[in-house]
């Protein structure tokens, strides 16, 4: 049997408090386990122990509720609970009561088949007969039902049908309040100071009004952002998570999230049919970035998303891989005949470069020029921005693509990007469309097979030649731009004689 846990207990790894108490063995198949864990969301031990007597309360009057058994909830007993509602909303919005838009007030007094008095209404302003305001009534009523439950759920009382509607009514009348008030403040009304209290339970101990303080998760978005200044795509691609994440919590305060929350996140996206991947690298790793910079500058007690990761080890026939050399004969056959400077080159340098397409689209004239009597391509942040600091770089200039002519038509541009055809998408990056062009022109030579990228498997393929052809390790991590591999290979430099003597080692491929 669990040990009774009468003060809050630090997880060893976290170091975030819990609640942990067992579960009195008659209540065990009402509660379905046999210990109750609740995260105190903290790693302050002073405010572990307040957070720890109230959540005790709320525990201890849900075990009185379960043994109760099935009774009808009072309407008072239902305001009561819907108190905690009521706050919230008014804590979310306070700061800016006009972003407010989830409820609307002109219809929250018709809910349940209440057809009351509306006084904020102006005649003719709610038609009963329009479908639009009738659908939105239901969705409003379904929004006021599924709290219900889950404050039910949480008070231990028996959740039937007629205890469902009078707590759902309950609630539709506490979000109605907050909304009229949050109403009056985005029109400047001076109100009487009002309180954000804790929820105060039957038989729990008064709780201590708490100041109102509201992080948004865009708060922490934009401290980042100031701070790390990265590319303007990074920008758009998180805060489309950040939006993602607050329609799924149904609100915008970053304290107000939960470890649960998250995985309860996390879950949706995998049923969605989201790669492992894509959960991990692009949803969760944003989300777990901002919410640490809000630990660090004091705006967060706690990382909620500490700890909370998904394996993403490719699947069998999911990895992606190299071009063979009768694939790469396909695509630089066909880059021979285009008349396209970016379907006739870019495939051409990606494969004796291995660079990225990204940096490809970007080079401009200057870019490329002659170091100790070898030709060269450049890859420099003054071009466009870069992956990592280690994408920085000096590439000699295969004598494949000396021989296709890529020095010639360089040789046509003056100065300025070398694909300035090719527009830039809304990040002002090349390569976004860059990579659109390519990868229907890969695609439409019948090379279909999903592991194969139409742009990234150059740099696959790069690697497995260097392997097969003996290259020095370092020297190919420093022509792909890979970080190295340990502190030794960070020493020196990389001198273009040698960086070409070891790319040279790559026989350059018989079109014929």
């Amino acid at each position: 049997m669990p040990l009774i846990m009468s003060r809050p207990w630090k997880h060893p790894k976290t170091g975030i408090y819990q609640l942990r108490r067992a579960v009195p063995e008659d209540l065990r198949a009402l509660v379905g386990k046999r210990e109750e864990k609740v995260s105190l969301q903290t790693r302050d031990p002073a405010e572990a122990k307040q957070r720890f007597a109230t959540a005790l309360a709320e525990l201890e009057v849900r075990w009185a509720n379960l043994r109760a058994g099935p009774k009808p909830l009072a309407e008072s007993e239902a305001h009561h609970l819907a108190v905690a509602e009521h706050n919230s909303w008014l804590k979310t919005y306070s700061d800016n009561p006009s972003q407010q838009n989830r409820w609307d007030v002109r219809l929250g007094d018709w809910l349940f088949g209440a057809r009351g008095s509306a006084p904020l209404l102006e005649p003719g302003s709610f038609r009963s007969d329009s479908s639009q305001e009738w659908l939105k009534i239901r969705l409003m009523e379904q929004e006021c039902l599924e709290t219900a439950k889950r404050y039910l759920a949480t008070h231990g009382i028996h959740d039937d049908w007629l205890n469902q509607q009078t707590m759902a009514r309950a609630v539709g009348a506490a979000i109605q309040r907050a909304c009229l008030t949050l109403l009056k403040l985005a029109r400047g009304e001076t109100l009487p100071q009002f309180a954000f209290s804790l929820t105060r339970l039957p038989a729990g101990p008064p709780a201590s009004q708490a100041p109102l303080q509201v992080t948004s998760f865009q708060d922490l978005l934009d401290g980042w952002k100031a701070e790390r200044r990265p590319v303007a795509k990074t920008i758009y691609e998180w805060s489309r998570v950040v939006r993602e994440l607050e329609k799924y919590l149904g609100h915008t305060d970053a304290r107000r999230l939960t470890s649960e929350n998250l995985v309860d996140w996390k879950r949706a996206l995998v049923t969605a049919g989201l790669r492992a991947k894509t959960i991990q690298g692009a949803k969760l790793s944003p989300v777990r970035a901002i919410l640490q910079w809000g630990v660090q500058n004091k705006l967060l007690s706690s990382n909620a998303a500490e700890g909370i990761s998904l394996d993403v080890k490719a699947k069998q026939g999911e990895r992606k891989r190299s071009f063979t050399d009768e694939e790469a004969k396909v695509v630089l056959r066909a880059a021979l005949a285009e008349q396209d400077p970016v379907k006739r080159w870019v495939p051409w340098i990606g494969a004796y470069t291995g660079a990225r397409l990204s940096e490809i689209c970007q080079l401009r004239r200057e870019d490329v020029l002659k170091i100790e009597d070898v030709w060269c391509v450049k890859f420099v942040p003054e071009a466009g921005s870069l992956k990592t600091s280690g994408s920085e770089r000096i590439v000699p200039v295969h004598p494949a693509l000396i021989e296709s002519g890529l020095l010639g038509f360089v040789a046509q541009v003056k100065s300025g990007p070398l694909f300035a055809e090719l527009s830039p998408d809304k990040f002002g990056k090349r390569g976004g469309n860059g990579t659109k062009m390519i990868g229907r022109f890969v695609r439409q030579l019948g090379l279909k097979d999903p592991r194969l990228s139409p742009s990234h498997s150059w740099r696959h393929r790069i690697k497995t030649l260097g392997r097969k052809h003996g290259l020095a390790q370092d020297i190919l991590n420093s022509i792909t731009g890979h970080r190295s591999t340990s502190v030794a290979d960070s020493y020196g430099e990389f001198p273009v004689e040698a960086l070409f003597r070891e790319l040279c080692k790559i026989p350059a491929l018989e079109l014929t």
